[in-house]
């Protein structure tokens, strides 16, 4: 696959992955059934996607660690443990996309933590897009204006995706505080899209800052 076809694949992987991403997070309007499906299917994409990008992989232990760096291996190691622990959860409760792996943990140890380590996966894929948002955007040549309007709608929606996120207490999820989700079931479907897109946007525009204060400017994206 040569360098363009395979950027472009990238792309659609990635796009893919937050789509599915949105909808796993939407449980209360895909309904069981489509949630796991759905997490096959972003397990799927993962692979893919960490089949694609391993050539970060083998250059890891090469070259000089600057602050980006290091803040890019720690957010990316932290999601895939994250990411590994949910899956196994997942299919511990798994009644329609593997029921033979049912049972594989205790259900209600599998229940409550892959409830909490569902929020933190959803914030660290945030952080973890926003870490390549610099790199990706820098060599697009917008006036000083056009950034200027721009980050202040980005600021705006990420302050209201952070008032969200505490709002619908997630953090009591992610922590242990609660161990079962109390989902909205009357919301509208465009509602609760909407609501997670803010806060995966919040998350994604804290991790471009602090790409930018360790200076991931120039980095490009693996």
């Amino acid at each position: 696959m040569g360098g363009t076809k395979q950027r472009n694949f990238k792309w659609i992987v990635d796009l893919c992955m937050t789509l599915v991403l949105l909808c796993l997070m939407a449980y209360q309007v895909c309904g069981e059934v489509l949630h796991e499906w759905g997490g096959m299917l972003m397990t799927l994409l993962l692979i893919v996607h960490h089949i694609l990008n391993r050539r970060w992989y083998a250059g890891l232990f090469k070259g000089r660690y600057n602050a980006y760096r290091v803040l890019t291996v720690v957010v990316n190691t932290l999601l895939l443990g994250a990411i590994t622990l949910t899956a196994l959860c997942g299919m511990s409760m798994s009644a329609h996309a593997v029921p033979f792996l049912y049972g594989m943990l205790p259900v209600s140890f599998a229940r409550q933590l892959h409830l909490a380590l569902s929020y933190w996966c959803f914030v660290l894929m945030g952080f973890h897009l926003g870490l390549h948002i610099p790199a990706m955007t820098a060599g697009l040549k917008w006036s000083g204006r056009v950034k200027t309007v721009l980050a202040l709608l980005c600021g705006l929606v990420a302050g209201v995706g952070l008032w969200l996120f505490v709002k619908n207490g997630l953090p009591d999820y992610m922590f242990f505080r609660t161990p079962f989700a109390f989902l909205d079931y009357d919301k509208a479907a465009v509602l609760v899209f909407a609501e997670n897109l803010e806060i995966l946007v919040a998350f994604a525009f804290l991790g471009a800052l602090a790409a930018k204060l360790a200076g991931g400017r120039k980095k490009r994206r693996p």
